[in-house]
């Protein structure tokens, strides 16, 4: 799958299958005959964005080698009701045992694709990127993330190795925001941004004299993050983050932040609906 890492692809996709089909589909194989052939299509049954796709062909063909998996739509297209996206030809048992997990990650990834594109769109014509968090379900965070990217959004970080954030434990354990970056500084590469959480003024001046690269504005008001912005003045890339909605993001961006956090992004998306329609071949 493009931008997704193949190695883990199937091995999320082995172990979503074995937790569903457990040691066999008893119901699949005491109803239905091995050499049954069927069609299954997927069908879009609200409007949103498609991600995970590439994900349909990984499951089948996992499956069952021998099942024909055709894509009818692209990847990150929006679709309407009724639209036809996919459709997967060959073995009725083998469809129907790969079904719920096909139909448990498309929903879900597209859910938050769906959910990302709302809120690009609603900033579309502001200079500022919407990015997800860590707030993802354990094991699926590169899906998660990949969901995101293709709804229009950016990642964060991937994992607490990519990048020094300093939040408000760190900052309390190390002695203060200035200690914490001087010791951030000395001990990790000199590639790496240092990003300091902050809650007040005397927190944002902390971090602007200790250099600071990224200044995160955590759970603000619109008019103190208008306020942070203009002493920061350009110093560091400002972050909103902390109860970001639908209803505020457009008024937080007009604050003049570069970046807005978003946990609800993957966190609180809801499952979009698509449905397998089955359809016995002789």
């Amino acid at each position: 799958m493009k931008q997704l890492n193949r190695s883990w692809l199937r091995d999320v996709v082995a172990r979503a299958l074995a937790e569903d089909i457990g040691y066999g589909d008893i119901t699949t194989q005491a109803t239905i005959s091995e050499d049954q052939k069927a069609s299954g299509v997927f069908v879009a049954k609200e409007e949103g964005v498609i991600c995970g796709l590439p994900l349909i062909e990984e499951i089948f063909h996992y499956a069952d080698p021998s099942l024909l998996v055709s894509i009818w739509v692209d990847e990150g297209s929006r679709v309407k009701p009724g639209d036809v996206l996919a459709e997967v030809q060959g073995s009725a048992q083998a469809i129907l045992s790969g079904e719920r997990v096909a139909l448990n990650f498309i929903q879900r990834l597209s859910g938050i694709a769906t959910q990302t594109r709302k809120l690009v769109d609603i900033v579309a014509d502001f200079p500022v990127r919407i990015v997800d968090t860590r707030k993802t379900v354990p094991g699926l965070r590169f899906l998660e993330k990949y969901a995101v990217r293709t709804g229009g959004g950016h990642n964060h970080r991937f994992s607490l190795s990519d990048a020094v954030l300093i939040k408000d434990n760190h900052i309390i354990a190390a002695g203060g925001i200035t200690a914490a970056v001087e010791l951030a500084r000395k001990n990790v590469p000199h590639t790496m941004t240092i990003e300091v959480e902050v809650e007040t003024e005397e927190q944002v001046r902390e971090a602007l004299a200790a250099r600071a690269d990224i200044i995160m504005l955590d759970n603000m008001s619109l008019e103190q993050m208008r306020e942070m912005v203009k002493l920061i003045d350009g110093r560091a890339k400002v972050e909103a983050s902390g109860n970001i909605t639908e209803e505020n993001i457009r008024a937080v961006a007009e604050t003049g932040v570069d970046i807005i956090s978003v946990g609800a992004l993957t966190h609180s998306a809801n499952a979009l609906d698509i449905s397998l329609d089955l359809k016995l071949l002789e």
